[in-house]
């Protein structure tokens, strides 16, 4: 039986953008970007299917205990996990939309999602960084060179503060990273096609970037449609990484629901969503 073409469409497109699917138990599926996990970075992002989740039934929930049981999801990270191998330990954060970065230097992390922060850093090989999202940018760092990684968690708060550029700085300040050794993966989000933002956030940009319009697509008076996937590798590039080493998904989370989920898309239907994880680590072997 032949694949559907606009599956064979995607699959290419993704290939070209450096990313490829990787599958594990049951219906557990994971975009993997292959350049990064090719310097050996372990890394996944990941999609909703395979879990046991009600959301609905069978929904790989990978966050959001208040939502769902706290049993769902840790059967569903084990899943995940899984796919990556074992010998991992996970550090995840509370996310607050903010610009922090913090340096997990132990394994386990004894503050692993207690501390307030929107990105993580680490050296540690075998340990796991990972961000949630539901519509906001995930972002993977890898610096082969100095072994050193960081997960990203960028809405479009987080990307009026340069989160990215701020990780990337702090890579260099802990463990001597430079922009140009690094890869970047930029993961599933709400894209330009879907992810409309009042004037608030419009002006905000504005106020802040020289070029901001062209993030823009304006649909009604004040309105527009914003690009934080461009918004996000243009700020890496500008840091000093070289363009052709960001590699983004062209996937959007509103747009697919039979892939991910969408906090603006899920809420309005149901009342609740899921949450997609990303995650990178430094496998745990001699370099």
């Amino acid at each position: 039986m032949s694949m559907p073409m606009e599956t064979i469409t995607v699959d290419s497109e993704l290939a070209r953008a450096g990313f490829a699917w990787r599958a594990g138990e049951g219906d557990v599926r994971a975009l993997v970007c292959e350049p990064l996990e090719e310097e050996g970075f372990a890394n996944a992002f990941s999609t909703r299917a395979g879990g046991v989740s009600p959301f609905p039934e069978g929904a790989l929930n990978l966050a959001g205990f208040d939502d769902d049981a706290r049993e769902n999801v840790l059967e569903n990270r084990r899943r995940f996990f899984r796919l990556l191998g074992g010998g991992w330990d996970f550090s995840g954060c509370r996310q607050v939309h903010g610009a922090e970065v913090r340096v997990v230097r132990a394994r386990p992390d004894p503050l692993s999602e207690r501390g307030h922060c929107d990105a993580l850093a680490t050296r540690e090989p075998g340990l796991l960084l990972g961000v949630k999202t539901a519509d906001c940018v995930p972002v993977l760092l890898g610096d082969a060179r100095t072994g050193a990684c960081a997960a990203v968690h960028a809405g479009w708060r987080g990307t009026l503060g340069e989160i990215v550029a701020r990780a990337l700085a702090k890579m260099g300040e802990e463990f001597g990273t430079r922009p140009a050794d690094v890869r970047a993966a930029v993961g599933p989000a709400a894209r330009a096609c879907c992810y409309e933002v009042g004037p608030e956030v419009v002006a905000a940009f504005r106020a802040k970037f020289a070029g901001a319009d062209s993030l823009f697509t304006p649909t009604a008076e004040g309105r527009a449609l914003v690009d934080l996937h461009r918004a996000n590798r243009e700020q890496l590039c500008g840091a000093g990484v070289a363009a052709e080493r960001v590699h983004t998904l062209p996937l959007c989370t509103i747009c697919r629901p039979d892939l991910f989920f969408s906090y603006r898309r899920d809420k309005k239907l149901h009342g609740r969503t899921g949450r997609l994880l990303s995650v990178i680590g430094r496998r745990n072997r001699e370099r």
